[in-house]
């Protein structure tokens, strides 16, 4: 049985705006699971959902088995969420701060978890300091350890590396594998296309309301992901020859490169013809290489074609 389940979840606001069309998802114990979609797409109403902070029109979610409103209680107590804002008591100090939060979800006190939470997130040092003081990279470290501070299950990051250097983001990163490695599940939602290739386990795109498709990352990029063939020219070409129109390739602004893109699921085929056909033309080059698409390459090719569509 699945950690987190979502069926075919709906949320109409009475405004007549669909935010969410019938969404379902699965989410294993111990894996990360990327949420990307453009803003308006519907990721922060879904979290919303989960966490019991914004009622469903119509579906069902479960959580370890035990319903989102029927068993409210059990549910949320499994759940930690870092929302995006630095909501923080700023007067208050680090230990009291992530220790009030413990208590409000009816667990007893525990210190020596609260200070296991705050050595993995680099903060035991800061453990006295007042929030006011923080940067906003550690404020939102404490966010993570609030949310952390009830042994959730399920952990939501929603866009965990907002507002933070490209070094304490990495940081992070290795924290939220940590979280992985020790068994809690976690639903990251990223702006950051590589914060997504690089940690989660499999990705789900959204936009509209819907989800366009989950898949495991390396699959997804497999999958859906095209390839490139770079050919470096030995000497530089004023236009793409007419003999090698039908491979679509595509020249730099300086006439010393040729982009030939593929399918490698379909084109097998295609490079040694398209080699033959240089030599044919008297193109001599110097190097080719292959180039991957990326995530972001993948995720904005999906978007697109649901926005164009009706």
């Amino acid at each position: 049985m699945p950690l987190l389940s979502i069926e075919r979840l709906s949320k109409t606001y009475e405004n007549g705006f669909v935010a969410l069309d019938e969404v379902s998802l699965d989410v294993e114990q111990g894996e990360i699971l990327a949420l990307l979609g453009p803003n308006g797409a519907g990721k922060t109403t879904l979290i919303g959902i989960v966490c019991g902070i914004v009622n469903p029109t119509s579906g069902r979610v479960t959580v370890g088995g035990y319903d989102i409103v029927r068993d409210y209680r059990q549910t949320r107590s499994m759940i930690g969420l870092v929302p995006q804002e630095l909501t923080t008591d700023t007067f208050e100090t680090v230990w009291n701060t992530v220790s009030f939060s413990r208590g409000l979800f009816g667990r007893p006190p525990n210190p020596a978890h609260i200070e296991k939470v705050l050595r993995s997130l680099s903060l035991w040092d800061k453990k006295d300091s007042r929030l006011m003081t923080l940067s906003g990279g550690m404020k939102r470290r404490v966010l993570i350890a609030k949310a952390l501070s009830h042994e959730p299950a399920v952990l939501f990051l929603d866009e965990p590396s907002a507002g933070v250097d490209v070094e304490l983001r990495k940081d992070m990163w290795e924290v939220v594998r940590g979280l992985r490695d020790a068994g809690t599940t976690i639903i990251l939602t990223t702006h950051y296309i590589e914060e997504a290739e690089e940690m989660a386990d499999r990705v789900a795109v959204i936009n509209r309301g819907r989800i366009l498709l989950v898949e495991e990352k390396l699959e997804l990029m497999r999958r859906l992901g095209r390839k490139q063939l770079c050919i470096e020219l030995a000497d530089p070409l004023e236009a793409v020859p007419a003999a090698l129109a039908p491979f679509g390739l595509r020249l730099s602004d300086d006439g010393l490169r040729l982009v030939h893109e593929y399918d490698p699921k379909r084109s097998e085929h295609a490079i040694p013809a398209l080699l033959a056909a240089l030599g044919q033309a008297g193109i001599g080059f110097r190097d080719l290489h292959t180039e991957q698409s990326s995530l972001e390459d993948i995720f904005v090719g999906l978007v697109a074609e649901t926005r164009a569509s009706p």
